[in-house]
């Protein structure tokens, strides 16, 4: 009997790519030569080794679904000339290699968010009012944008922090940065489902009325499973509506990966490459 290949779903790299190799060495993970890999965005940036770890997730080929990041979307923004690589940035290996345009080429057409087996995968969050259609949907708008002739057009309408909510006649630039905000950068929201984007920290509960957007009160999607990373200082987090697999692989923490179909745990210990924010 010919088992199903299983599927493991990976934090943020951000360009650690020794650990990485390690994970995918895995006992646990190479035994199965078939097997698939989700990553939750971020595959780049910050870490020692941006273009090795970019090309060993394609290297997997049709194996492995990446979906974007923050990070990821910032080198696309930069190889566009939208925005100036920052001090901390770790992605000129990238934008120097001889293949540089085919890696960028494959970085657009990655998705922003991939729903499979009751699972669905973003960067870092869900609107409160999207259920898993609708988040498919808006982020094929993006991903539509991204794919096109005007993609580097597209990206100077991508930074700023309003609009801060969801409305259905959005349009043009300011529905599209919504939509990329939710997906890519969120993380605390007010009880109104309204993004908060000052708060970097653990969640808290206190007087400011913010709390994670998975705590948001009437979410939409209420029997499948969210999956997503970007948020190091919450850390690991299981439970039957969310899992964060973040776990803060590029401060030297853990890079995790966990299986889809038994929630088996597999971590490799990582090298502090940059101090922990």
């Amino acid at each position: 009997m010919t088992s199903v290949p299983g599927i493991w779903m990976i934090g943020d790299l951000q360009g650690c790519r020794e650990p990485l190799q390690a994970l995918l060495a895995h006992p646990e993970i190479a035994r199965d030569p078939q097997a698939r890999f989700w990553f939750a965005g971020d595959l780049i940036n910050r870490g020692p080794d941006s273009l090795g770890t970019l090309k060993t997730v394609m290297e997997l080929g049709d194996r492995a679904i990446s979906v974007l990041g923050n990070h990821d979307l910032h080198l696309l923004a930069v190889a566009a000339g939208v925005k100036k690589p920052g001090k901390s940035d770790t992605i000129d290996d990238i934008l120097r290699a001889p293949d540089a345009q085919e890696l960028i080429d494959w970085l657009r057409h990655c998705p922003l968010a991939h729903y499979e087996q009751g699972h669905l995968l973003v960067h870092a969050g869900v609107l409160a009012k999207w259920d898993v259609n609708k988040t498919l949907e808006l982020a094929a708008e993006v991903e539509s944008a991204l794919r096109g002739p005007d993609w580097k057009k597209m990206l100077h309408s991508m930074y700023g922090n309003d609009p801060s909510h969801w409305k259905d006649d959005l349009s043009g630039g300011k529905r599209l940065r919504v939509i990329i905000n939710a997906l890519t950068r969120m993380r605390m929201c007010d009880g109104h489902g309204h993004m908060e984007f000052s708060h970097k920290g653990a969640p808290s509960h206190g007087d400011d009325g913010l709390m994670p957007w998975f705590d948001v009160p009437g979410r939409a999607i209420q029997d499948e499973t969210v999956v997503f990373g970007h948020w190091s200082t919450l850390g690991l987090l299981i439970r039957p509506d969310v899992i964060c697999l973040d776990t803060g692989c590029v401060w030297g923490r853990q890079l995790t990966a966990l299986r889809l179909h038994d929630q088996l745990l597999v971590q490799i210990p990582c090298a502090q490459y940059q101090a922990q924010h």
